[in-house]
C-alpha cells in the first residue's frame, strides 16, 4: 500500500489515473474511500490523489482535535513528495480546512478550490456567529446524511457508515472547534485567494445549513454558490452524480477562462 513518509508519520495516499492533479480531502466522518464516487469518474481524465488525514484511517497520529497547520503542512508535504506543483483541490468539511489553508499558504497551487458543505474554517465573525445556533443531531449517521437517504438507500447508508468505522474512535463533535474558532482566515486574507472557488453545501445540511455557506458566498468575491437538494452534510456521497456535474462544470470553465488569459 502507498505510505509517504511526511513530517514524521506514514502518510496513506492513493493516486489513480492520468492529468491535471485534483486531490480530494475527506471530512471526520470519512477517510480517502469516500471518494470512491468522484475518483471512479474523474480518474479518466485526471490524477486523482486521495490521503488519509493524520489519526484517519491509516495515517497514523495522536488522538484528540486536529490542528489545522498540521493537517496544511501535511498536505503540501504530500504534494511535494508526489511531485505536484498544482491542482484542483476539493474538500469537504474537515478536509476544506486542510484544503482552504493549503490554497492561502502556497499562492499558485490551487488551479481551482472547491468546498463541499464547509466553511473551509473560515474564521471571519459573519460567518462564525451563525455557528452558534447550530445544534447538528448526535447520531453519527443522522449528522451526515439527510434523512431521505437513510430511509431510501439502505445499502449505501451501511457503506458510509462502513467507511467512517476503519477511522479510530473519537467524539463526533472532535472538529467543531476548527470551524467555530474567530482566528481562522479573516476577509482580508480570503480577499487575496487567487483561485476560483465553488462552494457546494445540501439544501438539509444540518452542521453547515445554507445560510452560514451563503455567508461564506458573500465573503469572497466571484464564488460560486450551489445548493444540492435531496442531500445533507456529504453531497458528494449522497448525490454523487450532482455533485460530480457541478465539479466537472467548475473545472471546464477554469480552464476556459485559462485558456483565454493565454491567448491575451
Amino acid at each position: 500500500m502507498p505510505y509517504a513518509p511526511i513530517n514524521g508519520t506514514e502518510m496513506f495516499y492513493e493516486s489513480h489515473g492520468e492529468g491535471p492533479a485534483m486531490v480530494f480531502a475527506h471530512g471526520r466522518g470519512g477517510n480517502h474511500l469516500s471518494w470512491w464516487q468522484q475518483v471512479a469518474v474523474f480518474r479518466h481524465d485526471y490524477r486523482c490523489i486521495t490521503f488519509d488525514h493524520r489519526g484517519w484511517g491509516l495515517t497514523a497520529g495522536a488522538g484528540g482535535a486536529p490542528e489545522p497547520a498540521v493537517f496544511v503542512a501535511d498536505l503540501l508535504a504530500l504534494l511535494d513528495y508526489l511531485g505536484v506543483e498544482s491542482a484542483t483541490l476539493v474538500g469537504q468539511s474537515m478536509g476544506g480546512v486542510t484544503c482552504l489553508g493549503a490554497a492561502l499558504d502556497r499562492p499558485g497551487l490551487a488551479r481551482g478550490l472547491a468546498l463541499a458543505d464547509t466553511t473551509g474554517g473560515i474564521g471571519d465573525a459573519s460567518v462564525v456567529h451563525l455557528l452558534h445556533d447550530v445544534s447538528p443531531p448526535d447520531d453519527p449517521l443522522r449528522r451526515a446524511l439527510s434523512d431521505g437517504f437513510i430511509a431510501g438507500q439502505p445499502e449505501l447508508t451501511f457503506l458510509f457508515g462502513s467507511i467512517g468505522r476503519l477511522n479510530p474512535v473519537m467524539p463526533v463533535d472532535v472538529v467543531s472547534g476548527l470551524f467555530r474558532n474567530e482566528d481562522g482566515p479573516q476577509g482580508d486574507a480570503l480577499a487575496r485567494l487567487a483561485a476560483p472557488l465553488l462552494l457546494v453545501v445540501g439544501e438539509e445540511d444540518k452542521i453547515f445549513p445554507v445560510n452560514v455557506i451563503e455567508a461564506v458566498h458573500r465573503l469572497i468575491p466571484g464564488s460560486q454558490f450551489e445548493v444540492v437538494p435531496g442531500a445533507a452534510h456529504s453531497t458528494h456521497f449522497e448525490q454523487a452524480a450532482v455533485f460530480n456535474d457541478l465539479l466537472s462544470g467548475f473545472i471546464a470553465r477554469i480552464s476556459l477562462k485559462s485558456g483565454m488569459a493565454a491567448d491575451d
